[in-house]
Formats: C-alpha cells, sequence, structure tokens
C-alpha cells in the first residue's frame, strides 16, 4: 500500500528503505541496467499511432489505482504519457511488486501497444514492467512543484521534475543555441576556441577569477572575454569566425548577472557595425520566428497574465548616444558642468553617483537610468563615448565616439557591435588609458600581433543568457540558467 500523505519526511524514507529491502530479498535488481527503448514519453505523445508495439522507460510521475487497473504517468524531458497497467494482463506477482514496492519518482521501463482510452486519452496498455532505478526519496508536490526558489536552483532536477515550464525554457535554449550556430555556419562563419585560462584576462572592463598554473608557477586568470584571441585569428587569415563561449567575472550576482556566463563572440573581416548590426537583427528575429511564433513576445507571469509584450518587427531603431541621452535628460546636458550634471541626475532619478566621476561615467549613469532600463523594444544605440569602448574604431566625422552600436531589449543591453579598432598605435594608447585606471592590463601579445597587421572588421558579442531571457519571458537569469552559482550552503 501506498504510505498515507500525512507521513514526515522521516517516516516516507523509511518506507522507501523498506521497499528496496523487499526487492533486493526477492532478487529484483532495484537499481537495473539496459533497457531498450523504442520511443520517448513525451515523443510517442506527440507523434502518436495507435496499434503500436512500444518499449518505454521513465520516471513515474503519478499513479491512480482503479480497482483491478491502474493508471499511471511516465516521464522525462520529452513530456510524458499515461500508461495503463490491469491486474488482467500481468501475473498477480508483477501487479503486487508494482502495488506495493514501486513509488511514485521511480524509474521503470514498460513494454506494450499504444491505444486511445474511451476519454481520449493517449496511452500505453502495459504487458511487462521493469523496475530500473528506486527512488528513495520523495519528489515535491505533485500540484505546486518546487516553489521554494532556493531548492529550485540548489536542486535543479527537482524542478525539471516537477516544473513544465523549467523544462521548456532549458529544452528551448539548447535548440536556440543549436540554431545560432546553424545561421551563423550558414553564413559561412567558422567555429573556434580560445583559451579559457589566460595570462593575461583581456577584451573587457572586468575583475577577473584569478588561479595558479603549478606546471608555470605562474598566475593565471579565467578569461573575461575571448576577444583578443579572435581577432589574432583575423591577423592569421581568418575571415569569418565566431565562438560559443563560458565567460567568468568575479563581480555581482543579480537578477541579470552571473558571475559564469554565455556569449557569443563573432568577427567578420571587411565588415563595421553596420553591418554586424543587420547580423544581429536578422538572427535574433530568425530565432523569434522558428521557436516563438512570430516577432512579438509576450511576457507573463505565473497566472499566465501578460505583464510586458517586445515588438521585433523589423526594421529596428537605431540612434545615436547622445541623442537620447539629451531627449532623456535635456538638450543642454552635454554643455552642463558635472555639478550641474549631478544635480539634474539626482532630479531625474539617477542616484548611482560617486565623487569624481568623470562626464562621460554621468553621461553613462544617465544613459542606463533614463534611456536602456525603459527601451523594451529594439534599439541600437549607436556612436557611442570613446571612453566606454577601447577595443572599437574611431569616427571619421567625429573622433570623441566610436562607431559603435549597443542593441537594448528588454531593457538591458543584448548585444555591443563594433567596427573593430586595428590601429596598434592607437590601441596601445586606449589601453594604456584603461590599464591606467587598474581595471585591465595590457595584453602585450595581443599589441605584437596588431603590429603584424589586422584587416578592418566588424564585431558582436551576445549575451545569450539575456537573449533566451528575452525570448522566453524568464525574468531572472538564474531562470535560463540549469546551474546558477550560489553561495554554499552552512554546515
Amino acid at each position: 500500500m501506498q504510505p498515507a500523505s500525512e507521513h514526515t519526511e522521516s517516516e516516507l524514507l523509511q518506507f522507501r528503505r523498506a521497499k528496496l529491502e523487499e526487492l533486493q530479498k526477492r532478487g529484483i535488481a532495484a537499481f537495473g541496467g539496459k533497457f531498450e527503448v523504442s520511443h520517448d514519453p513525451g515523443t510517442l505523445k506527440a507523434n502518436f499511432t495507435e496499434g503500436l508495439d512500444v518499449s518505454v522507460a521513465g520516471r513515474i510521475l503519478s499513479r491512480r489505482e482503479m480497482g483491478k487497473a491502474t493508471f499511471f504517468d511516465i516521464g522525462d524531458i520529452t513530456g510524458r504519457i499515461q500508461c495503463y497497467l490491469s491486474k488482467n494482463d500481468v501475473s498477480e506477482e508483477v501487479y503486487a511488486l508494482f502495488i506495493h514496492q514501486i513509488d511514485i519518482g521511480d524509474f521503470i521501463g514498460v513494454t506494450g501497444q499504444s491505444f486511445i482510452t474511451k476519454k481520449g486519452e493517449r496511452s500505453i496498455h502495459v504487458k511487462t514492467l521493469t523496475p530500473l532505478s528506486k527512488a528513495l526519496r520523495p519528489l515535491p508536490d505533485k500540484w505546486h512543484g518546487v516553489t521554494d526558489r532556493e531548492i529550485k536552483y540548489r536542486q535543479r532536477y527537482l524542478d525539471l521534475i516537477s516544473n513544465d515550464r523549467s523544462r521548456e525554457i532549458f529544452v528551448t535554449r539548447s535548440k536556440m543555441v543549436a540554431e545560432i550556430r546553424a545561421y551563423l555556419h550558414g553564413r559561412d562563419f567558422l567555429e573556434v576556441e580560445t583559451p579559457m585560462m589566460q595570462d593575461v584576462p583581456g577584451g573587457a572592463a572586468a575583475r577577473p577569477f584569478e588561479t595558479h598554473f603549478n606546471a608555470l608557477d605562474q598566475k593565471m586568470y579565467l578569461r573575461i572575454a575571448p576577444e583578443l584571441y579572435l581577432k589574432r585569428l583575423l591577423v592569421g587569415g581568418f575571415t569569418r569566425v565566431f565562438e560559443l563561449n563560458r565567460n567568468f567575472r568575479n563581480e555581482g550576482v543579480s537578477r541579470r548577472h552571473n558571475p559564469e556566463f554565455t556569449m557569443l563572440e563573432a568577427y567578420w573581416a571587411y565588415a563595421d557595425f553596420e553591418q554586424m548590426a543587420d547580423l544581429v537583427e536578422g538572427m535574433i528575429c530568425h530565432l523569434a520566428e522558428k521557436f516563438c511564433g512570430g516577432l512579438v513576445i509576450e511576457h507573463k507571469d505565473e497566472e499566465g497574465n501578460v505583464t510586458k509584450t517586445i515588438d521585433l518587427t523589423r526594421p529596428w531603431k537605431r540612434t545615436p548616444y547622445r541623442d537620447l541621452v539629451k531627449a532623456a535628460a535635456g538638450d543642454d546636458w552635454f554643455t552642463l558642468s558635472k555639478e550641474a550634471k549631478v544635480e539634474r541626475a539626482h532630479s531625474l532619478g539617477v542616484h548611482e553617483i560617486h565623487a569624481g566621476d568623470e562626464h562621460y561615467e554621468l553621461d553613462q549613469k544617465a544613459f542606463e537610468k533614463l534611456v536602456e532600463e525603459k527601451s523594451f523594444n529594439p534599439l541600437f544605440v549607436t556612436h557611442v563615448p570613446k571612453e566606454l569602448v577601447p577595443l572599437a574604431k574611431q569616427n571619421v566625422a567625429d573622433d570623441s565616439v566610436v562607431d559603435v552600436y549597443e542593441l537594448v531589449i528588454n531593457g538591458q543591453e543584448i548585444s555591443p557591435g563594433y567596427s573593430e579598432l586595428n590601429d596598434p598605435i592607437v590601441q596601445r594608447e586606449r589601453l594604456e588609458h584603461q590599464a591606467g585606471e587598474e581595471i585591465q592590463k595590457i595584453d602585450e601579445e595581443f599589441i605584437l600581433a596588431l603590429e603584424h597587421g589586422m584587416p578592418p572588421a566588424g564585431g558582436i558579442g551576445i549575451g545569450i543568457d539575456r537573449l533566451i531571457m528575452m525570448l522566453t519571458g524568464a525574468e531572472s537569469i538564474r531562470d535560463v540558467v540549469l546551474f546558477p552559482q550560489l553561495k554554499r550552503k552552512a554546515d
């Protein structure tokens, strides 16, 4: 018999241990081996044909006893399907084994025939049943699943078992990443791999994770970006390259930040930032049409109410950085003194300001609060101040800005794109200025490569986690990262 729901967790664990011992006494492998599978549960249900002989394995997710028969669902990441086990179709011993020793949460394999019940449910009429793995702990409550966020992220497997929405997001993420690769391969980009452990952390202004390479007896860093190595490949003659990579930044954790994250970077010789913007716009619209049913994306709350609508209809708006800041902070913003900017910023609700902020830093904080956070439909922010992007090419008509876009969707930056700086003399000056602020060391090997000549090129980065958030409607980066970083549990 199944233990009553009012039992404590400790008692439930004891019940399951007792069932394990009973299986072992009977000589039944409670943790079995190979089982020949003809169909996955969800795939069989989705592409159903009645009258097939099938062999299916999965975890028992629910069960309903009805006299001399039992209905139960088995499932995995593909979905679930109902099974029908009749006392008349199997031996009394097998039926008793299932009723008394097999629990919700156990893995089993079944063979039988596909059929449709009188209520129209696609099902398997079970002929044989094989225990495959005994679950010694109960599953989360079948109606509420994992509601504790700490458990949801720390024990992701329980979330995946009980939460259809989580399973859908992570399956979609995997398919989207594969489609990104296919999209770039279809445009003659080559996928490459560059070092994740570097002796100089370059390509971005971020704090790296440090480690020590014992064999060489030297300090090393987990990469904060692959950019400087990918550009070396342009020097070497590659013309279109990309890398889907893991980056690491030893900084804060928030709804939009995880210290370990996935980034796409791509470089295209002889192109510029405008062409890279076209590439990104086309790619994201392709993903939306393929996986989201169109270019209008609705974000919903847990009750299914629409909280936000994002319209990706092309063409996407492209506006210079200064024009956006002036529209939000005042036409005279760029003529104000630092003191006046601080006063104006406070009056507009921009409070993250520090003594000693430079003009461009005040400009950027105003931009982030007044423009970026309020832009939900796609916006290419172009011609960004050169101080913010040391690796981009200076604009010919206005040497205070660089030929760059920053793509903002859903109130956050999704992708930067550059006309890449390929002048080694200017590049050294920019990096020396940045290094002087103790943000980034100078990668002399990269400068050496540039001195051998790098072709003009366009480059992009896309934060894959943020892109998935936008396309799936997830509200936290932790909802699109299978195993987000969490503080270690206290002993």
